[in-house]
């Protein structure tokens, strides 16, 4: 295999580490339980959606990597980006802190934001890339305030 294949894997590799939160911290029983607004996606979305999401990510870095190599700002906003995500799963799944996860989900919302303003100069391509996913965060983190407060006053949350 050539390096670029190998770190192209390197890539899809540590987006499925970081997409095991999802499997790690599952929503299970208690999110069913949750009060939620009429407009969240149904429950067979999120692995799909995630899915593409993360084989976008994975592609997006790779991208630059080809262009421009590991580029200490760019790859620092990166991997900020997928350990905050990483955090969102445990927080809201694993420890049902719906407002320690609504801080994580803002703050990845400006990290993903970063990470493609870094990302621009370049690759375009790989910029562009993570769009659907600041999109798709954005949404979530929508869901996620709008669940806390529908539920803030119930005792379901730690």
């Amino acid at each position: 295999m050539t390096t670029s294949i190998l770190i192209l894997v390197g890539f899809v590799l540590f987006s499925a580490l970081i997409a095991a939160s999802g499997i790690v911290f599952r929503p299970g029983t208690w999110y069913r339980t949750l009060v939620k607004p009429s407009w969240t996606p149904p429950n067979r979305a999120f692995p799909i959606v995630w899915s593409v999401l993360y084989l976008l990510i994975a592609v997006s870095g790779w991208l630059v990597w080809r262009e421009a190599g590991f580029v200490l700002i760019p790859f620092c906003l990166f991997v900020v980006q997928m350990v905050l995500n990483f955090l969102w799963s445990m927080l809201f799944f694993g420890r049902k802190r719906p407002d320690l996860a609504f801080l994580d989900i803002t703050l990845l919302a400006l990290a993903i934001a970063a990470n493609i303003l870094a990302f621009w100069p370049h690759s375009h391509a790989a910029a562009l890339l993570l769009v659907p996913y600041l999109a798709w965060v954005c949404i979530a983190g929508a869901l996620n305030l709008s669940v806390w407060r529908l539920n803030r006053d119930r005792g379901v949350f730690a």
